[in-house]
């Protein structure tokens, strides 16, 4: 299993997040969990918060031996954003970086150039990239793959392997 907490807005206080990480990463059955970054901190160029928020939620998941995907809205952030919202995912020793929530009304989710920027900003230092949203055919799912994914969501995995 791998719960979100902090969704769909990353908006809750560091404490929060922190709480529900601990609630749900002490069960054996979660191997994985994700947090919703403040993008909004993002847009405002809030990166030292960005990554200390970060920092106390990959230190609760790593507390339980499980890994930490942060999830950033990719739809709602520009290039500069994204490249810095990586580097605080970084910084704080996160595993994952993931593209979007697929909750942003009118977002198009993941984009092979938001996966391509992702990956090569965190390549180098070991992090994993998600991309999540929009994925709904087998030709965008190898376009994320070869932009540098490692993991996909998607609601479409019958179509895509069909």
């Amino acid at each position: 299993l791998c719960p979100v907490t902090d969704f769909p807005f990353g908006t809750s206080s560091t404490k929060s997040k922190v709480e529900q990480i601990e609630d749900v990463a002490k069960y054996d059955t979660v191997k994985e969990v994700d947090v919703v970054a403040n993008f909004g901190h993002i847009r405002a160029g809030k990166y030292a918060e960005v990554t200390v928020d970060i920092k106390a939620c990959v230190d609760a998941a790593h507390k339980y031996g499980r890994e930490l995907k942060v999830i950033f809205e990719t739809d709602a952030l520009t290039e500069e954003q994204v490249r810095k919202a990586c580097h605080c995912a970084m910084d704080a020793g996160a595993d994952f970086v993931k593209t979007s929530t697929g909750f942003v009304k009118n977002g198009v989710g993941a984009k092979e150039e938001d996966v391509k920027l992702m990956y090569e900003t965190v390549k180098d230092a070991g992090l994993k990239v998600k991309a999540s949203g929009g994925i709904r055919d087998k030709e965008t799912a190898i376009k994320m793959i070869e932009a540098g994914a490692s993991r996909l969501g998607t609601s479409s995995g019958a179509k895509i392997c069909s």
